[in-house]
């Protein structure tokens, strides 16, 4: 049974009822990728049609709707690959014009393979930061595990910092997949200053992949950092990783979503490019805003609606670990 709304529910905060307040949006801007990571993309994955994705001025409102009226402060641009859309530029140009509607942060989470040419104007049109998806370091494993060459995103790294925007590079770490290079990657990072975050493999993978025992859990990768570093544990905060200093002089997070998940201060929701708001990325089923938006719904309607939907949401994957059985996969919703 749902819960019922709080007496406060027009406080401009997003809450559900276990007390947690949404202020991260994660948009995806597009389903399609010119990547074939396996816990991710399907193999032979399904396009959705044009007609179906949100379009730039509908991903505008709907953006202003949930900084002006529901408070988000900060945005994250997923895919997909976001830079595959073809006016990526033009739309976070159009967030930027929302700071002075409180937005703070404009965020994206790309693999890189095109920053060479977009950097410099995403930078302009007021990008703050990446997060770049990189697996291994090694040429052959990394065409391995993606499908793609590993030049163009090197180069798009060197472009992202060129460019002035800082950068965080992402690892999902698999038992059988790429454990053999974690530690290789971290060495790299050290030596670029790059801050990595190593990810658990979750249960959303495009091809039905996931084993509990292919999972590379937090205290064994630490365990491998330590054969060749000295890590020393920061204090934690409101970040989904876990900070450590490797060597004392550079970072290294660890996203522990399976074996210590941090739902109990999860603060953000997710909007699929179809207009789908899912209010945990374990989340079966989602609410439809795109229908709604293009019949001209009431605002005060919507609002109610996402209200609902977010007061609702569950206690996450640490209460129901495992597949999450729905249509959507991650290329759809993003990370």
């Amino acid at each position: 049974m749902n819960a019922p709304l709080p007496v406060n529910a027009l406080h401009p905060q997003l809450a559900d009822a276990r007390g947690r307040i949404k202020r991260k949006l994660r948009l995806s801007l597009t389903d399609r990728c010119n990547f074939r990571c396996h816990y991710c993309m399907p193999e032979h994955p399904k396009w959705l049609p044009k007609p179906e994705i949100l379009d730039r001025a509908e991903m505008l409102q709907l953006v202003r709707l949930f900084v002006t009226e529901l408070g988000m402060r900060e945005l994250r641009l997923t895919g997909g690959e976001p830079l595959l859309r073809k006016d990526v530029v033009e739309l976070v140009a159009d967030f930027d014009t929302l700071r002075t509607e409180g937005l703070e942060r404009i965020a994206m989470t790309s693999n890189a393979s095109r920053l060479v040419q977009l950097a410099q104007p995403l930078a302009d049109a007021g990008l703050d930061d990446l997060n770049i998806s990189i697996d291994a370091i090694r040429a052959d494993r990394f065409r391995e595990l993606t499908r793609a060459d590993i030049g163009p995103v090197l180069a798009g790294i060197d472009a992202a910092r060129a460019a002035g925007i800082p950068v965080k590079l992402n690892c999902v770490a698999i038992r059988d997949y790429n454990d053999d290079e974690l530690l290789p990657l971290a060495r790299w990072a050290m030596e670029q200053d790059l801050p990595l975050r190593f990810i658990e493999f979750m249960p959303l993978d495009g091809r039905g992949d996931w084993r509990a025992e292919r999972v590379i859990g937090e205290a064994e990768i630490l365990e491998r950092l330590a054969r060749q570093h000295h890590i020393e544990r920061l204090p934690r905060t409101n970040e989904p990783a876990t900070y450590y200093r490797l060597d004392d002089r550079h970072s290294i997070g660890i996203i522990s979503t399976v074996t210590n998940p941090f739902c109990t201060s999860c603060d953000r929701v997710r909007l699929s490019s179809t207009g789908g708001l899912y209010n945990c990325l374990f989340s079966p089923t989602a609410l439809d805003l795109r229908e709604p938006l293009r019949a001209g719904a009431d605002a005060a309607a919507m609002l109610a609606s996402i209200r609902g939907h977010v007061w609702n949401k569950e206690a996450g994957y640490a209460e129901k670990p495992g597949y999450v059985e729905r249509p959507i996969t991650m290329h759809h919703l993003g990370g």
